[in-house]
């Protein structure tokens, strides 16, 4: 005969629990058949009655640890993805800049997290140091008083108030306005009026914008150079030095109408030739007869413009020579401005390393400046045209040209339509 099976029994609060929480493994962890904590799932709850002061305590601090426990299970799944992703991401702080809403959201999710430890060490492997967070932190802070920004108690060695208005009324201050606002700084310490390093006086005036009084008073420029009306009424000649790649000099000597802006003539020569000008303006006034025009030439006062050979050409009434800015109030700065174009826009873009290569981009670029180029002043028309008076119908061939442009343009775009035309 076999041996009666005894059932087991249990204990009420253990079902209760495993039925608040829906987990079967807190019974199974303590030797409970699977297939029982299951059935009590299943089933409906067995009305107990016991005394609810004496037991309601412990049952009511499992249910609480069972569900920390599967709070904490989510959050520890949580975090490995999010470790998994600053490993795979490697954002770096330090050289990362956030604005103001980041910087407030990640400051509001640090206070709630300070009693964590450990919150540090993960802010630093994003870059983050206790430092920089302290910052953003006194940043944020803004203070009771109505005269500061910022807490002064964050940073107790700041200026104060009273010493930044010292500052200001000796910065802008007409009795100081000779002196440079670095030696202002030591003088300020021996007035005993205000005590900081010049690097910091040199700051504040640059964040506050502060002027020092020192309107400068200097003479009328003049706006507008002398023109001529017609060719060969105003001549410029000039000389120029060109530095080769060795050290050497060369000197460039050209003369240029001040209507047309052409250059007229021009040589280039190892050394300094005084006796170079001569041939310039006679080789510019070999088509000219002296009793109908005579050129006024604009010269400086250098020993290549007046010297005993152009003072021969002046007296043959070939030209009228001025010195400009002594005998007249106008400058030489139309050729100036010309030797400022072929330095910078062409022979300062290549090797400058002989004479010779020098001397071949000179004369393409004067051949270029004088019978290819058009200018602005003349509505298209190149030197050679404006000097020579040839190209008079240039003008009004590109004037037509546009309005033809013009009028395809319109009717091109016009015959393009698409469905949110119509």
């Amino acid at each position: 005969m076999s041996a009666k099976r005894t059932q087991r029994s249990y204990d009420h609060r253990l079902l209760r629990l495993v039925r608040d929480t829906g987990d079967a493994t807190i019974a199974t962890r303590i030797g409970v058949p699977r297939s029982t904590a299951a059935g009590w799932l299943r089933r409906p709850p067995t009305i107990v009655t016991t005394a609810p002061r004496l037991d309601a305590p412990s049952a009511d601090l499992h249910l609480h640890i069972a569900r920390l426990e599967s709070r904490v299970a989510r959050l520890a799944g949580s975090l490995r993805i999010m470790f998994a992703l600053l490993r795979i991401l490697s954002p770096d702080l330090s050289h990362l800049r956030i604005e103001a809403e980041g910087k407030r959201r990640l400051l509001h999710a640090v206070e709630r997290s300070r009693r964590v430890r450990g919150v540090h060490r993960i802010l630093r492997l994003v870059g983050l140091s206790p430092a920089r967070l302290r910052a953003w932190r006194n940043a944020a802070r803004e203070c009771e008083l109505q005269d500061q920004p910022s807490c002064p108690h964050d940073s107790p060695q700041r200026l104060t108030p009273t010493e930044r208005r010292e500052i200001r009324d000796v910065v802008t201050s007409p009795e100081h306005r000779h002196v440079p606002t670095g030696r202002l700084a030591i003088l300020a310490q021996r007035l005993g009026r205000a005590f900081a390093s010049p690097s910091t006086w040199h700051r504040l005036v640059r964040i506050h914008g502060w002027r020092r009084p020192r309107l400068r008073v200097h003479p009328a420029k003049p706006r507008a150079g002398i023109r001529a009306s017609k060719p060969d009424e105003i001549w410029h000649i000039d000389t120029t030095v060109i530095r080769l790649l060795d050290g050497s000099r060369v000197y460039l000597h050209a003369v240029i109408d001040n209507f047309s802006r052409r250059i007229l003539s021009w040589c280039l020569n190892g050394s300094f030739d005084p006796g170079c000008s001569v041939d310039l303006i006679v080789e510019a006034g070999a088509h000219l007869v002296p009793e109908d025009q005579q050129p006024t030439l604009f010269a400086d006062g250098g020993v290549e413009n007046y010297n005993a050979s152009v003072d021969a050409v002046v007296e043959s009434g070939l030209l009228k020579r001025v010195l400009a800015q002594t005998e007249i109030s106008f400058s030489n700065s139309l050729i100036v401005a010309w030797w400022r174009g072929l330095k910078h826009q062409w022979l300062f873009l290549h090797q400058l390393d002989s004479l010779t290569k020098v001397r071949g981009l000179v004369g393409f670029y004067v051949a270029e400046h004088n019978e290819r180029v058009p200018h602005s002043a003349f509505k298209g028309q190149t030197l050679d045209e404006a000097y020579f008076g040839d190209g008079a119908e240039i003008p009004a061939q590109l004037e037509e040209a546009r309005q033809a442009a013009r009028a395809a343009r319109l009717e091109e775009n016009r015959s393009r339509r698409c469905a949110a035309c119509g």
